[in-house]
């Protein structure tokens, strides 16, 4: 290129050669207004006119003009060369890149498919178990309160039911003590122990177990002479059974209640190891909460991190297939331009070496003087 310019400036210091003398055919005319068209075509006629109008020799010309034609090969050799050695490194950039972009492409893949596969129902998953733990605890401190409102109220009942006991065996044990005191009795002693028997009757009451024996009972201190030693003994052997039954009633009731105190108490043991371990699963559950949040945010940064750099790497292909682009089109240019001007070298130099030429320089050395 930096021929063509001195040549260029070699085209501009010559006369220009007058393609309107007369020796010149019109064929000649139209040869030279396209060789003239071409710098290195110009340039060449120009030089061979100089060359021959100061007596060199025709042979010296072919070899000085077909050295400047080599010279152009050259470049254009070497043009070639420049833009084979920069297509290598486009396509090895362009499969370089292409690659990176590929893998780019599956760690982005795997990024979201590990966030919307894994992640996201792992989130779900842990605030669904948190919330049956939270479930289950508050269901515990229910199950608590209800079997310790059930507790309390057994243990009233039992008390209730112990002085009912305690009520009758104290009346039993007075009538008892009346009757054993009993010879003739008075009226107004068994009205006492008829009384008593209501009494006792009225304390348990409620329990089934002892109202067919107490009305026997009633009706035979009702119906008896106790002025009869025999139905006195009737009547007080009637009080001491009532009574062992009370008592054996009583020591059941005393029992169960002990035995319900400690299943109660086993069971609040159990509730409350229970509420324990949720309250660690709690623990744990939301300490898994946390760990799945923080990746959900780190894999949220890794994936805008991943498509930055696929938007950088896509950016540097389409840089470089554009570069190459611009660099394709320079080198078509530049070659299109070296053939054109080779092929008006050549024309010119063929140009030269026919007799015309020759006479037409001799024609101009002739009119000079």
């Amino acid at each position: 290129m930096y021929k063509l310019a001195l040549c260029t400036l070699l085209i501009l210091s010559v006369t220009a050669i007058d393609v309107t003398n007369s020796v010149w055919t019109s064929h000649d005319q139209k040869a030279f207004a396209q060789i003239k068209q071409s710098g290195w075509g110009n340039f060449i006629l120009n030089f061979g006119e100089l060359h021959l109008q100061t007596g060199g020799i025709l042979s010296e010309l072919n070899t000085e003009i077909a050295k400047l034609i080599d010279e152009l090969d050259e470049e254009l050799a070497e043009i070639h060369h420049q833009y084979a050695r920069r297509t290598d490194i486009h396509n090895r950039e362009v499969q370089r890149l292409e690659q990176e972009i590929q893998d780019k492409e599956r760690e982005v893949f795997n990024a979201h498919d590990f966030y919307d596969n894994v992640l996201i129902p792992q989130r779900d998953r842990f605030a669904a178990q948190l919330e049956q733990l939270q479930e289950n605890i508050a269901q515990n401190r229910r199950t608590l309160n209800e079997a310790t409102v059930q507790r309390a109220k057994d243990h009233a009942e039992f008390e209730a039911q112990v002085a009912e006991h305690n009520e009758a065996i104290g009346a039993i044990d007075e009538s008892l003590q009346l009757l054993s005191q009993l010879e003739s009795p008075s009226l107004v002693q068994i009205q006492k122990v008829q009384k008593n028997l209501t009494k006792i009757e009225q304390s348990l009451k409620r329990h089934s177990t002892f109202q067919t024996f107490i009305k026997t009972l009633l009706e035979i201190a009702v119906e008896a002479n106790f002025a009869d030693q025999g139905a006195l003994k009737e009547i007080l052997t009637a009080f001491n059974n009532l009574r062992v039954q009370l008592v054996d009633s009583l020591n059941q009731l005393t029992a169960d209640e002990a035995e319900a105190q400690k299943d109660f108490e086993a069971r609040v043991i159990q509730l409350n190891s229970e509420h324990a371990e949720f309250q660690r699963a709690v623990i744990v559950k939301t300490a898994e909460i946390e760990a799945n949040a923080n990746k959900i945010e780190q894999t949220l940064d890794l994936i805008d991190v991943l498509h930055a750099d696929l938007d950088t790497l896509n950016g540097q292909l389409q840089a470089e297939n554009d570069d190459y682009a611009f660099a394709t089109d320079v080198y078509n240019a530049t070659v299109a331009e070296y053939n054109k001007e080779l092929n008006a070298a050549h024309q010119a130099l063929d140009l030269l070496n026919q007799p015309r030429f020759t006479d037409y320089v001799k024609s101009q050395l002739k009119g000079a003087f």
